[in-house]
């Protein structure tokens, strides 16, 4: 019988069989990139690559979503998730976007997909699926990035979906029903090439329209009321309340107006922003979500605008489940050493959001970085330097991980479940999420 040392290396031989390969598909999603619930090409990618290597799935998920299922043969067991995220951002000056869409990839999802598929790859080798018990889960998810949100809003009016992040509405479906637990590693322009730990924060997505009156700008701006005017003096008063954000909740607000107005000769009588509200814990997102809803409401009293906030139910913070991180970790020094591996306290948050916090909320999760990037996370200079680095390492961290989870009876991945205290039950998750949704409305006119 084949001992884990001789498992883990037929599986990264099996991976550097396939390096070129993978990192080829990490670099044709590059030059393709989509925004999230558009990612069909993406889709087809990872189909085709699925359907060549043997493994049957499933297509069309939460729109895009394709999921794989790989039956070890020693028998019975927890399924296991690798995770690889479709869309990509939307950044029009970045080198490799999209001339149409301005997509682009300027967070490191091209490599997901590729290291997903390359750890899978390692794991399909008969020898090592034959000493597995359970199931491995490619899982390529679409719209991790939640941008477009009067797209996705539209989406939903036409009733093709009901929660806008991929992993939410995932969730919603029930297609992690019969999963236990997930992985994904994500890039990072971090100095070492895998790191740990850390969590990050939760967010609510709000979708803002002001109501005015249009006008003759020169000639009769007395009879407008300037919705975007409205815009203004709520922006001011959000700056004005960020003084009372307290520094231990990590807090973020900022958005972007996606509507100013349909001419310069008109005052502007319908304005729009999509804007969000991120905090490290629960408590203070409610809190900080209410007090920005204000300001906006301000806004519309100042000028007698009318305004209709939409809250959307964002993502939840991050939870790495410890034992599942420690196994990954083990495995991390065992492949680039300890030196090129960062630990981070599970309280560090660099701010960001990430639906993998949903996932976290109702089973064992783990989010680990790997490097290999350069510039500015979702800026015009973020680009991979290091495809190895960024890919492969990733893969063959993940794949190491899922035999010690899934050999020898499946022992370490039934302690992971259970020393597992998932805060919700996927019902309770989903009810969660709808009572966060709201729409607000008020009449600046009316006071």
């Amino acid at each position: 019988m084949p001992t884990l040392a001789d498992l883990k290396r037929a599986t990264l031989a099996a991976i550097d069989q396939r390096k070129a390969e993978v990192i080829g598909i990490a670099r044709a999603v590059l030059e393709n990139p989509e925004t999230g619930f558009t990612e069909q090409k993406t889709s087809r990618l990872v189909q085709e690559t699925l359907r060549a290597w043997g493994v049957p799935f499933q297509a069309g998920l939460a729109l895009t979503g394709v999921k794989g299922a790989v039956q070890g043969k020693a028998g019975p067991g927890p399924a296991v998730a690798i995770i690889g995220e479709l869309d990509s951002l939307r950044v029009p000056d970045h080198p490799h976007h999209d001339e149409a869409t301005g997509a682009a990839h300027a967070c490191g999802h091209h490599c997901q997909v590729a290291s997903m598929l390359g750890a899978l790859a390692g794991l399909l080798t008969p020898s090592v699926l034959e000493s597995l018990s359970g199931r491995i889960v490619p899982f390529a998810v679409p719209a991790e990035e939640f941008i477009e949100v009067e797209r996705r809003l539209r989406l939903r009016e036409e009733g093709r979906l009901e929660f806008m992040g991929g992993k939410q509405e995932l969730l919603r479906l029930g297609a992690f029903d019969d999963v236990d637990m997930a992985m994904l590693c994500h890039t990072s322009t971090d100095r070492v090439k895998l790191a740990v730990g850390g969590t990050s924060n939760g967010h609510v997505v709000k979708f803002v329209q002001y109501s005015g009156k249009g006008a003759h700008a020169g000639g009769s701006p007395h009879l407008g009321i300037n919705a975007l005017n409205a815009a203004a003096f709520a922006l001011s008063a959000i700056n004005a309340i960020r003084e009372t954000f307290r520094e231990q909740d990590t807090v973020r607000v900022h958005g972007i107006l996606t509507r100013g107005g349909e001419a310069v000769s008109a005052v502007p009588s319908r304005v729009t922003l999509e804007w969000r509200v991120r905090s490290g814990n629960l408590e203070a997102l409610v809190d900080n979500s209410q007090r920005v809803d204000r300001c906006f409401k301000a806004g519309a009293l100042a000028v007698g605008a009318s305004v209709t906030i939409t809250n959307i139910p964002g993502y939840l913070p991050l939870l790495n489940a410890p034992l599942l991180q420690e196994t990954f970790l083990q495995n991390a020094v065992a492949l680039v050493g300890r030196g090129a591996v960062a630990v981070r306290p599970p309280e560090h948050n660099g701010g960001g959001s990430t639906d993998m916090g949903d996932l976290s909320q109702v089973m064992p999760v783990i989010h680990p970085y790997c490097g290999g990037a350069q510039g500015t996370a979702h800026g015009n200079d973020y680009l991979i330097r290091d495809y190895e680095t960024a890919v492969v390492v990733p893969a063959k961290a993940m794949a190491m991980t899922v035999i010690d989870l899934l050999a020898e009876g499946a022992t370490r991945a039934r302690q992971v479940l259970s020393n597992s205290r998932p805060p919700m039950s996927m019902e309770q998750y989903v009810a969660f999420q709808r009572a966060r949704a709201e729409v607000v409305r008020y009449d600046g006119a009316k006071g």
